[in-house]
């Protein structure tokens, strides 16, 4: 099982590559709302992972598979037989052989022309190929069959993946990812024409608690606080927001907006921790420790610096924080938001310019709504 150390080192090794991937233009996307489906979401802990994960069934007859859902990703994969290279998976192993209505993409298709990366068999199979910033990767054929989410009452035809068939780098033994960002392949695009391009989700605090993923959510404005939803044109996969500030105990950091905007900010369900421009965590980092004296400092764990030792504590009091976006939509953080592993949950990014990313620890509990169709993101609290 990989220490947390472990485990956050790799978010690290993301969030540098969503950095470098990132694109600096920006443009408001269109869709529409039309049905919508909801179904369970879990911290992945049990699974050696700080990820979240939803249960699906591909293929027919229907094989389960637990792949964790990521905001970041488009491309979406399982582990598939014959398995040349892959990692001890929680569930059995999808065989695309034994699926009557599993089809793989031609290199001519153009579903495999819409792929960053792709190459082609000697039988004109076409192969994709994703790299992620923690250094792991999966290659397989791109092909497509039924998806059921949350049961059979949602059945997705002829949904388009990635039969994995090499990979490296997956430490956890989650059979795959489900694409849940602005591209073509994602499963919001995919399912667009039934559900609408709008989606939200709520990820628990503690693996003994469910969460749920929504496609088709609708920003009924009853508790939620709303901000500007914006994109790439160059890299549809991100969501962009706009963050202006940070407030601790009711109080604005004395921090510039322009220190947030210079980079950007993306919401990312695929990031553990959020990263903040070194001038904004500076300021949140010295206005905490001010406000946590009262218990003893603790020494650095991995990302975090700002650590505090409650040995034989029952309670532990917590000074709030909130988020601030433009549009006057201001978060409040849950707890366990705040504190994670002992530790101010929050890191700093290499400089002011680097691309600021809020994690899915500084997400959990709250209903995070993504509606392309109206240009927006929602929050609600203690949606789950």
């Amino acid at each position: 099982m990989p220490t947390i150390e472990e485990l956050l080192d790799r978010d690290q090794l993301r969030v540098g590559y969503i950095q470098r991937k990132a694109s600096a233009g920006r443009k408001d996307a269109v869709g529409t709302q039309k049905e919508a489906a909801t179904f369970p979401t879990t911290l992945g802990s049990s699974l050696d992972s700080l990820h979240y994960v939803i249960t699906i069934s591909i293929g027919t007859p229907p094989v389960t598979q637990t792949v964790l859902i990521d905001t970041g990703s488009d491309v979406s994969w399982v582990q598939c037989a014959p398995c040349l290279q892959c990692h001890p998976q929680a569930d059995p192993l999808f065989d695309p052989s034994s699926s009557s209505t599993y089809s793989p993409f031609s290199c001519s298709s153009v579903e495999c022309l819409l792929l960053d990366d792709t190459a082609c068999t000697s039988s004109s199979q076409c192969q994709y190929v994703v790299k992620y910033g923690g250094g792991s990767n999966t290659t397989g054929t791109y092909s497509s069959d039924t998806l059921e989410l949350g049961g059979p009452n949602v059945v997705v035809q002829e949904f388009q993946f990635g039969c994995s068939h090499v990979e490296s780098g997956f430490v956890s033994p989650i059979d795959g990812l489900m694409g849940l960002g602005g591209g073509p392949q994602s499963l919001v695009s995919q399912t667009a024409g039934r559900f609408g391009s709008a989606l939200s989700y709520c990820l628990p605090p503690t693996a003994a608690t469910s969460g749920f993923l929504t496609l088709g959510a609708a920003n009924s404005g009853l508790g939620f606080v709303t901000t500007p939803l914006l994109s790439s044109q160059q890299i549809p996969t991100y969501y962009f927001v706009v963050l202006e500030g940070i407030t601790l105990n009711g109080q604005l950091l004395d921090v510039p907006p322009s220190v947030f905007s210079a980079g950007g900010t993306i919401l990312d369900s695929g990031t553990i921790i959020t990263r903040l421009p070194p001038t904004a965590y500076a300021a949140l980092s010295s206005t905490f420790k001010a406000a946590m004296q009262q218990y003893p400092a603790a020494p650095p764990k991995s990302l975090f610096d700002t650590c505090f030792d409650f040995t034989g504590l029952t309670s532990v009091t917590v000074p709030p924080v909130s988020l601030v976006f433009s549009g006057g939509a201001v978060v409040d953080l849950d707890p366990s938001g705040i504190i994670f592993n002992g530790c101010l949950t929050f890191a700093a990014n290499r400089d002011d310019r680097s691309l600021g990313i809020i994690g899915n620890v500084q997400q959990r509990t709250f209903e995070v709504l993504y509606d392309v169709g109206q240009g927006v993101v929602g929050f609600r609290a203690g949606a789950c």
